[in-house]
């Protein structure tokens, strides 16, 4: 039986993906006092000049678990298999909601197999996982060699982003308050990074011009010493200057770059103008 994927809208894989390789993507939401939003459905622009605008952080919420079911069900009737790769569970109660789901299809179809990850991460992160286990189902491979996929991208992917302020991480919560100020006082802006599903600082540089320069330097160490699968740039808002940093990398790396928008779900956090890089090593 074919093996199909299922993640969610904060891997932010673009849409003629999901399309080519059959991905089927359950949607976060966000919410402001006044209105809320599918972040799938919401003009990037639009929200993030909403927050800066109102001066609000909004709130978020993972997919209902009857779009987690019915996403599931309607691959398990054609008689195929589900693979679900979902946002980090340390991050939303999405990666538990999906293995609701799976409880309640196996108790009507206790012949089916579907199967749950969790990505211990986000954004591309997560999507590159995602999308090397669509290759491998959709060449044929079996659902063990489906996972074993997205089990090695998931051993040597790493994700590195710099806010352009700490005000967003500030107002969630995601730095202490003093530190907060001190770093804001001294201009200094961490390297944040995925740590075992939970976002944390990784380093405090200077400037955003000397993080964003430390964050590359990683990535170099990384390429030299295990060699370089994928990369790709993300950034909040921010195209230009996304698109600056990716053709830094592609001068360096003599390859093509794509620059991906990161939403409003994951946005929110850190604000608009982040920048990061995602990449995944060969060994």
């Amino acid at each position: 039986m074919a093996v199909k994927l299922v993640t969610d809208s904060t891997s932010y894989i673009d849409e003629n993906t999901q399309k080519n390789l059959d991905i089927k993507v359950v949607h976060l939401s966000v919410h402001f006092p006044d209105e809320s939003f599918d972040e799938t459905m919401v003009p990037y622009d639009y929200f993030y000049e909403k927050i800066e605008k109102d001066d609000i952080i909004p709130t978020s919420s993972q997919p209902t678990l009857q779009e987690i079911y019915d996403v599931f069900k309607e691959i398990i009737v054609r008689g195929e298999e589900v693979l679900g790769i979902f946002l980090s569970a340390k991050m939303s109660g999405t990666y538990a909601s999906a293995l609701m789901a799976k409880k309640m299809i196996m108790e009507e179809y206790p012949k089916a197999c579907i199967e749950v990850i969790d990505s211990k991460t986000n954004c591309m992160a997560m999507g590159i996982q995602v999308i090397e286990a669509a290759m491998a189902a959709k060449s044929g491979k079996k659902m063990k060699e489906v996972i074993e996929t997205a089990q090695r991208i998931m051993e040597r992917v790493r994700f590195y982003f710099v806010p352009a302020s700490l005000q967003y991480l500030i107002k969630g919560g995601r730095i202490g308050g003093a530190a907060a100020l001190i770093g804001s006082l001294l201009h200094i802006r961490p390297i944040l990074f995925v740590n075992d599903g939970m976002t944390d600082v990784f380093e405090r540089v200077r400037g955003t011009h000397r993080a964003i320069n430390r964050m590359l330097s990683l990535l170099n160490e990384d390429a030299k010493k295990y060699g370089l699968k994928h990369l790709l740039v993300h950034h909040i808002n921010d195209d230009q200057q996304g698109r600056k940093l990716a053709d830094k990398l592609r001068q360096q790396y003599n390859r093509d770059i794509p620059v991906l928008p990161i939403g409003p779900v994951i946005g929110l956090h850190v604000g608009p103008s982040a920048v990061a890089i995602v990449y995944s090593t060969e060994d």
